[in-house]
């Protein structure tokens, strides 16, 4: 353990005296150059951020709802799970007709996009809600609630979640058909 504190520790004085290095070069070539200062410095600053990244559409695999977590049949389609420091991942999930969550909450909530089909959700204790394309819902933090598609017709949303201390989901019961039901209802 202490050999390998002091690697990482060693590692991180190179690094920063190889900066201080880089940073003093590029502040002398500022002087003398001068119609190249804003490219160097640009230049220079790059080295210290995260390069932008895109995801191609069908480079993630889909992926099948566990039966555990879902009623019916889902598709769950990954779109990001941006890198530390940053919590926040998203997905697109599409449920077939009658197809749902089970009971769950988010520790630090969840916000569904809704992209097509009809849809309802419900918190704990509310009517359940009748969601279409451009709603936007979102759920509080450890709100218990389920969602998924309308009887005979299909729905997707894009779902964005943040993760607290690893975890991004608590699920709890499947919703009863007795309890899907009642949507049919209002």
């Amino acid at each position: 353990m202490t050999n390998e504190i002091f690697v990482i520790s060693y590692s991180l004085i190179v690094i920063n005296r190889w900066k201080q290095r880089e940073r003093r070069f590029g502040l002398i070539l500022v002087r003398f150059v001068p119609f190249c200062r804003a490219n160097l410095w640009r230049a220079l600053r790059s080295l210290e951020k995260i390069n932008m990244e895109i995801k191609r559409v069908g480079s993630q695999p889909s992926g099948k709802g566990p039966a555990e977590w879902f009623t019916g049949t889902v598709r769950i389609d990954p779109l990001f799970e941006a890198p530390e420091p940053a919590r926040v991942r998203g997905a697109n999930v599409t449920f077939e007709p009658g197809a749902r969550t089970a009971w769950h909450t988010h520790p630090v909530g969840q916000t569904l996009i809704v992209t097509a089909g009809l849809g309802w959700a419900q918190r704990w204790g509310g009517p359940i809600e009748e969601i279409r394309p451009g709603d936007v819902v979102w759920f509080a933090p450890g709100e218990k609630h389920w969602h998924g598609a309308a009887p005979t017709t299909a729905m997707t949303h894009i779902a964005i979640q943040e993760q607290l201390e690893s975890k991004v989901v608590d699920w709890m019961e499947k919703v009863s058909d007795e309890q899907y039901q009642l949507g049919a209802r209002s």
